[in-house]
């Protein structure tokens, strides 16, 4: 009998290109169209096959595990996850190798500030040894990227390039048949040392099971979607928001207040005299007046009054009052007249 599916989501970063958001809370937990990171980023596997019997392994850090958890066992009770962590931060490699004895059988691995849209149905008869996920990029140098041979193979992956003469990016999504191929190419690499800028990178992993003579291909997707800095939250949740991913009940409209659409609006947001969207979200419990809000990320128990808010993301429990805006601004902060 084939072993379940391990989908493994490594979380273990600091989220510092997303403070002042990820100073008392997880970047998986920021929240979009809805829902958190996190709850996107699961919703990348409901085409898996079997996948009610997949565990998922969270790789986290010292600082971030219970809050992680507490969201899994409130939102997705019926999940099996285990939760591991990376008390020094040594690169993807060394994540995942804290796995070892669970990465036995088919293996899916996804960065979590990364959200992509592809059909894994097709898994259930792949008989490669690993898929990397990729989409052409005008720019791949920031990226790694894949080399392929003349029947479509993977040769080698490189971390981010110096020039831009291959443009296939590797997106952060993978698959591998047999996990443990995986963890034995990586205490290859640990013990070779292998490593840019102090960091053991998965690609040099997936090089190492190349050398050995391993099939890997790629797939294709044309929706990528990125979670780790202000700016592309706020694009992810435009395209999200425009695509119908949004977890909230609708709203009755209320007199003085104009909904564009598409936006996300729980039914216990307090709203007067307001102009919602296009492309906001708002939290729970959001108290506004006297407000236009376009293209934000507004979190729950915050109270807005008298402003113009625009590409703006604002934290939980936050007061604000005054002139125009454009903020980027953490929980239980305040500011006004």
């Amino acid at each position: 009998m084939t072993s379940s599916y391990k989908i493994v989501i490594p979380m273990a970063g600091l989220g510092s290109r997303m403070r002042p958001h990820t100073w008392n809370r997880p970047k998986p937990l920021l929240y979009l169209a809805g829902m958190t990171v996190l709850d996107h980023s699961l919703e990348q596997f409901k085409s898996l096959p079997d996948l009610e019997n997949a565990e998922y392994v969270f790789i986290v850090s010292p600082n971030q595990g219970e809050q992680i958890q507490e969201h899994m066992q409130s939102v997705h009770p019926e999940k099996k996850v285990h939760f591991l962590v990376q008390e020094q931060m040594e690169g993807q490699s060394k994540a995942l190798y804290l796995a070892k004895e669970l990465l036995n059988g088919p293996v899916l691995v996804a960065f979590s500030d990364t959200l992509i849209e592809t059909d894994l149905a097709f898994l259930s008869h792949e008989t490669v040894d690993g898929i990397a996920w990729v989409k052409p990029m005008d720019d791949p140098r920031r990226f790694g990227v894949v080399e392929l041979d003349q029947n479509g193979y993977a040769t080698k992956l490189t971390e981010k390039p110096t020039d831009i003469s291959n443009n296939l990016v590797v997106v952060g999504f993978y698959y591998f048949r047999e996990g443990l191929k995986l963890i034995e190419a990586i205490e290859e690499q640990i013990k070779r040392g292998k490593t840019l800028k102090g960091e053991f990178f998965l690609s040099e992993a997936i090089n190492i099971m190349l050398e050995k003579g391993a099939r890997i291909k790629t797939q294709q997707t044309e929706v990528w979607l990125d979670a780790g800095i202000p700016e592309a939250l706020l694009e992810t949740n435009r395209y999200l928001l425009d695509h119908g991913r949004c977890n909230c009940v609708p709203m009755e409209t209320k007199e003085g207040v104009t909904i564009i659409p598409p936006v996300s609006i729980p039914a216990n947001v307090n709203l007067k005299s307001a102009v919602i969207g296009p492309h906001v979200t708002l939290g729970e419990s959001c108290d506004l007046e006297n407000v236009v809000i376009r293209n934000s990320i507004i979190e729950a128990g915050t109270k807005i009054v008298d402003m113009v808010i625009e590409s703006s993301l604002i934290g939980r429990d936050v007061i604000l009052e005054g002139r125009p805006e454009r903020l980027n601004i953490g929980d239980n902060s305040w500011m006004t007249r």
